[in-house]
């Protein structure tokens, strides 16, 4: 069982070590929904910690949770690079028409600088955000079994 909290753990805090190389190191600062995504690998790292620590084998359902979270946030963050549906309007491109010059200069003033639409990378015609989905479910499958096994 705890086997699987410390490859589950530890594979969240890879995937967030790795946002903050893209981040810094490769110069790709993330867009809201790329934060919002990070938080749940966040608590699922730390509730490893407390597991290990505590010996509370039955919190490993809450790391499933956060796992399930961030793919929840990440399939959606798909949807949005591919024009599925629209994403937040703080971060997502919104159309011009009926826009006088005034209020679309006001629009491009008030954009932020990284656009939660635009891929800004990808690997096999897979976004970061795609990835962070099926690594997330990957995640989540260990956080089961760790439960499970509790």
């Amino acid at each position: 069982m705890i086997r699987f909290v410390y490859l589950a753990a530890l594979g969240s805090a890879a995937v967030l070590l790795g946002a903050f190389a893209f981040q810094h190191l490769g110069g790709m600062p993330p867009c809201k929904l790329c934060l919002w995504q990070r938080w749940p690998h966040a608590a699922a790292a730390l509730m490893g910690v407390i597991i290990i620590l505590t010996g509370k084998a039955r919190l490993a359902w809450l790391g499933a949770i956060a796992s399930l979270t961030t793919a929840i946030i990440g399939f959606y963050h798909v949807g949005v690079e591919q024009g599925w549906w629209e994403g937040p309007t703080s971060c997502s491109s919104s159309g011009v028409s009926n826009l006088s010059a005034q209020d679309l200069m006001n629009q491009i003033l008030a954009a932020p600088m990284v656009r939660c639409d635009d891929i800004a990378w990808q690997m096999l015609g897979i976004s970061m955000a795609g990835w962070n989905v099926v690594a997330s479910l990957a995640l989540a499958a260990l956080w089961i079994e760790a439960a499970r096994r509790a």
